[in-house]
């Protein structure tokens, strides 16, 4: 009788390829931050390398949370995983604490540390990954069943309603996706998620009516040029500045619509700037870049050694390519406006440590993980 044997060794060697699209990514949303902000910035600060300086030194303990990760054996995120759940929510319900709550733009959404500020929402995505992938690789026969889904629907429950509290639409839809795409990932069947979908078009109808600034980004939204002075302003000059650019731009650092056209340019609409300076080439090479690191992410997923690092490598993989495509979705007037970074690119330190840490945490999957050599039959 023939068996089968599978021959496998550890890799030990430094992911050259995952690590470089990190930095070139980086270096990107570096040049156009800088690009998209200096007028205003120059302005409002009286320092036109203000924004530059605060994603440099995003980049910098980036770097060195980028280092730590890397090296950190990401099975041990298993054992404290619970801890990085309880925080996450604790740093979510203060951010209402008056004194320590930050609010900008009538939303209370960062915590003000005095040295610097930050977002607990994007500590929350992180630690909700480590969670669910612990949990989906320990529940493989639970979750397929509608119960067995429960919790992770309810854990993820309670940050999506912390978030909304700020509010911060745009950050909960992205939690909400993630969510269920874990849940996918970990083997949830696809009637399940059918079962949830009345429920969760009307929380969403809910949401919009709760608040009347959402129920005018979607009126904005389905017509942007009848309210182009009011609601539909910040679609209708991405949507100019997008189409300024034409097939290769107007070059870098020419762009219009930064000149206080476009609201929020070196962060939630940083695209719209890309896309005016470098065309639909440089566009398409920046998304060509992101689809390269989703692929890699994924390669290490599924050489990884244990189902915890899969669904880990999984989950960061997912919400890299949710926050990108909700992003330019966003900024091309294919969903409704909301605030949402682009990863690697906007200017947000909070966000730029967050995504450089997952990275290092990929690596270090890469690192500990087997790769198939040959299959020999006997």
């Amino acid at each position: 009788m023939k068996m089968l044997s599978l021959h496998v060794k550890k890799i030990n060697k430094f992911n050259y390829i995952l690590f470089s699209l990190m930095l070139i990514l980086l270096l990107i949303g570096l040049v156009f931050v800088y690009s998209a902000s200096y007028y205003s910035a120059e302005l409002t600060y009286g320092d036109k390398y203000f924004f530059l300086k605060k994603q440099v030194f995003g980049i910098v303990v980036g770097f060195a949370c980028y280092t730590f990760f890397a090296f950190f054996n990401y099975n041990k995120l298993e054992k404290i995983k619970w801890v990085l759940y309880i925080v996450a929510v604790i740093l979510l319900a203060l951010v209402f604490v008056p004194g320590i709550g930050l609010t900008n733009y009538g939303a209370t959404r960062w915590i003000n540390l005095k040295f610097i500020t930050f977002q607990p929402s994007e500590i929350a995505k992180f630690a909700f990954i480590v969670l669910s992938a612990s949990l989906l690789s320990k529940r493989a026969e639970k979750v397929k069943t509608f119960k067995g889904i429960l919790p992770i629907l309810f854990l993820g429950g309670i940050l999506c309603v912390l978030i909304i509290l700020e509010p911060n639409m745009s950050i909960t839809i992205c939690m909400a996706m993630l969510v269920v795409v874990m849940l996918f990932i970990g083997g949830a069947r696809l009637k399940h998620f059918l079962i949830l979908l009345i429920p969760a078009i009307v929380i969403v109808i809910l949401l919009i009516i709760a608040e009347p600034y959402r129920l005018k980004r979607l009126v904005a939204f389905l017509d942007p040029f009848a309210s182009k002075q009011n609601e539909g302003f910040q679609l209708v000059q991405s949507l100019l500045g997008i189409s300024l650019g034409g097939m290769f731009g107007t070059g870098i650092f020419n762009s219009r619509q930064k000149y206080l056209f476009l609201p929020f340019s070196e962060s939630d609409f940083i695209f719209s700037i890309i896309a005016e300076e470098t065309g639909f080439c440089g566009s398409f090479v920046l998304i060509l870049l992101f689809v390269m690191l989703f692929l890699c992410i994924i390669k290490v997923a599924r050489h990884a050694k244990d189902k915890f690092g899969f669904l880990l490598a999984m989950g960061i993989g997912s919400l890299i390519i949710i926050q990108v495509l909700l992003n330019i979705a966003v900024v091309t007037g294919l969903v409704p406006p909301t605030g949402l970074p682009l990863p690697f690119i906007s200017a947000g330190s909070t966000s730029i440590m967050i995504f450089m840490s997952m990275i290092g945490i990929v690596q270090n999957i890469y690192k500990n993980s087997v790769s198939i050599d040959n299959f020999n039959k006997n």
